[in-house]
C-alpha cells in the first residue's frame, strides 16, 4: 500500500471514530464502562476516544498531521504541573482515609478523569483545523442531538400521554445507563440526571444553534434543521426542570446576545418599528408581540407547575441559609463550604486533585449538621459515598490553591482570547466559531458553580473545536492580549453614554 493512501485509510478512520464520539456524547454515564459503581461521569464517547488516539499518534509520528502548536496549552500545562505538584504535597499530608478509601486512591482517580477531559480535548483540537472539518464536527454533533431528542421524546411519551409502560422504558434505559427514570417525571434523556442534560444542552449544542440564529450559517443541507433543532432543544431544556440548567442557558443567550449580536439587534428594531406604518405590518408585528408574551408565559407556567420550581418565588425563608435549604441547595452549600475549610488550611498548595472530600466533613457548617437531611444521611456511619465539593471553583482553590486556581483562569481567558479574534474575523464561519464559542465560555461560567468533574466533556468539546480551528489562522494575526483589550475597551465604549466623551 503506498504512502498517500496510508494516511487517506488512517484520516478515514479518524473520521469515523470521531464522529462515533460525537454521536455518543448524550450518553453520559454508560453502564458498561471502567469504574466503580459511585463513578457516575461514565462518557460512553470516550470508548471511540481511546481508539482514535492511537490512530492520531501514528499520524504524528509519522509526521504527516503535526499538533497544532496552540498558545492556549502553554497554561493548560502549567496548571497540570501545579496541581501534580499539590497532588504529591497533598500524599504526604496524609489525611485519614474516609470509607475505606485513602489519599493516594482519590488521587489517582482524580488524574484518571484529567486524563479523560484531556482525551476529549486534543481530539477536538487535532480534528478541527478548517471549514470542512468544522461542518463534519457540527453536523455529527446535531446526530447526536437528534438522538437525544428523539430518546427524551419517548420519555415525555412515557411520562405524559403514558403511551409506553414506564417499567418497560426503565428496562430500555438501563440498558445503557447507570440511572432509571427519574421518578419525578422529568425528563433525563440519555444523561444521568435532568441536570446533566440541561448542561450539555447548555454548553454543547445551544451554543451553535443559538450562532446560527444571529449569522444565518448553516452547517446542514437542511435550512430548517437548525431552527428546529433549537425550538426543541429550548423545549427539551424546560422539560429538565433544571433550575441551574436554565439559568445557564438564559444568561449566556442573554450576554452572548449583548456582546455580539448588536448589529441583529439594530436591524430587528429597524424592523420591528418601520412595520408599523402599514396596516399589515402593524398587525404582524402586534401578533408577534402577543406570540412573545404568549411563550414567555406558557414557559412561566409549566415550569411552576413543579413545585421544585415554584418554590423558589413561594418560599417562606427567613435566612439564606434557609433558603437554600428549602430549595434542596443546602447540602450543596455545604459542601462548598467543607472544600473551603481545606482551602484555608492549605491556601498556596491545596489539598492535592481528588483530596479535599477528606477535609469536607471536618469543616461543614454548624446548620447543616441538624437541618440538612442529605447531609444526616452523608454523616450516617452505614454511608460509603466520598463527598465532593460540587463546584469547579471552589475544587480548584482547594485541592490545586490559589496559583492552581489561576493558572485554570488563565487558560480560561486564553481560550476567551481565541473567541474574540474569531469574531473580529469578517468571514461568516469565522463570526459563527466565535459566537459559539461566546457562548459556551459564558455559559461554562455558570455551568461551573453546580458541578466539579473535569472528565465532563462539556468543559472540553467545544473549546477544543475552537482551538483547532483558530491556531493555524487566527493567532498569526494578532496577539490574545490585543484581543482582550480591544474587546474589552469596545465593550467599555458600548456601555458609556454617546453624549460623553474622556
Amino acid at each position: 500500500m503506498s504512502t498517500s493512501a496510508q494516511d487517506l485509510n488512517l484520516n478515514t478512520i479518524a473520521r469515523i471514530l470521531w464522529a462515533a464520539a460525537l454521536l455518543t456524547l448524550p450518553v453520559t454515564s454508560f453502564r458498561y464502562f471502567p469504574a466503580g459503581d459511585a463513578t457516575y461521569v461514565r462518557p460512553l464517547s470516550f470508548y471511540p476516544l481511546a481508539l482514535l488516539m492511537p490512530v492520531l499518534l501514528i499520524q504524528f509520528l509519522n509526521d504527516k498531521r503535526a499538533f497544532p502548536r496552540a498558545g492556549v496549552l502553554t497554561p493548560l500545562t502549567a496548571f497540570l504541573f501545579i496541581a501534580l505538584a499539590a497532588s504529591l504535597l497533598g500524599v504526604l499530608f496524609a489525611p485519614v482515609a474516609l470509607r475505606g478509601q485513602d489519599v493516594l486512591g482519590r488521587v489517582l482517580r482524580a488524574w484518571v478523569t484529567v486524563f479523560v477531559g484531556l482525551v476529549f480535548f486534543i481530539a477536538a483540537i487535532w480534528m478541527n483545523r478548517n471549514e470542512d472539518d468544522l461542518r463534519f464536527s457540527i453536523q455529527w454533533l446535531f446526530g447526536g442531538l437528534v438522538l437525544d431528542l428523539l430518546w427524551s421524546g419517548v420519555q415525555a411519551a412515557t411520562f405524559y400521554l403514558h403511551i409506553f409502560p414506564k417499567p418497560l422504558v426503565t428496562q430500555w434505559q438501563r440498558a445503557f445507563s447507570m440511572r432509571e427514570l427519574i421518578k419525578t417525571n422529568r425528563i433525563n434523556g440519555m444523561a444521568y440526571e435532568p441536570s446533566w442534560l440541561a448542561g450539555q444542552i447548555s454548553t454543547i449544542y445551544l451554543p451553535w444553534l443559538f450562532a446560527s440564529l444571529l449569522t444565518g450559517k448553516r452547517m446542514t443541507r437542511f435550512k430548517w434543521l437548525e431552527p428546529a433543532l433549537l425550538a426543541l432543544a429550548v423545549v427539551l431544556l424546560l422539560a429538565t426542570f433544571s433550575r441551574g440548567g436554565l439559568l445557564t442557558a438564559g444568561a449566556a443567550s442573554l450576554m452572548t446576545f449583548f456582546l455580539t449580536g448588536r448589529e441583529q439587534m439594530r436591524s430587528a428594531w429597524q424592523w420591528f418599528t418601520s412595520g408599523f406604518r402599514r396596516g399589515l405590518g402593524r398587525a404582524l408585528r402586534v401578533g408577534l408581540i402577543l406570540a412573545v408574551i404568549g411563550a414567555a408565559v406558557g414557559s412561566l407556567w409549566f415550569l411552576s407547575q413543579k413545585n421544585y420550581i415554584a418554590r423558589l418565588w413561594n418560599t417562606q425563608a427567613t435566612s439564606p441559609a434557609d433558603f437554600l435549604i428549602q430549595n434542596s441547595a443546602g447540602a450543596r452549600a455545604a459542601y462548598i463550604w467543607g472544600a473551603l475549610g481545606a482551602y484555608q488550611e492549605h491556601p498556596w498548595t491545596g489539598v492535592g486533585l481528588g483530596a479535599s472530600g477528606f477535609y469536607i466533613y471536618d469543616n461543614l457548617p454548624d446548620w447543616a449538621m441538624t437541618t440538612v437531611p442529605e447531609i444526616a444521611r452523608q454523616l450516617s456511619p452505614d454511608n460509603n459515598l466520598y463527598p465532593n465539593p460540587k463546584n469547579l471553583y471552589v475544587r480548584l482553590l482547594a485541592e490545586t490553591g490559589l496559583i492552581g486556581f489561576f493558572l485554570f483562569v488563565a487558560f480560561q481567558f486564553s481560550i476567551l482570547g481565541d473567541a474574540l479574534m474569531a469574531l473580529r474575523q469578517k468571514a461568516a464561519t469565522w463570526r459563527y466559531l466565535g459566537i459559539a464559542s461566546m457562548f459556551t465560555w459564558l455559559a461554562l461560567i455558570f455551568y461551573n458553580m453546580t458541578q466539579d468533574s473535569l472528565a465532563i466533556p462539556n468543559l472540553w468539546v467545544n473549546l477544543g473545536i475552537l482551538v483547532g480551528m483558530s491556531v493555524f489562522t487566527l493567532q498569526s494575526k494578532e496577539s490574545i492580549e490585543e484581543t482582550v483589550c480591544s474587546f474589552f475597551l469596545s465593550a467599555c465604549r458600548a456601555l458609556v453614554p454617546a453624549g460623553i466623551t474622556t
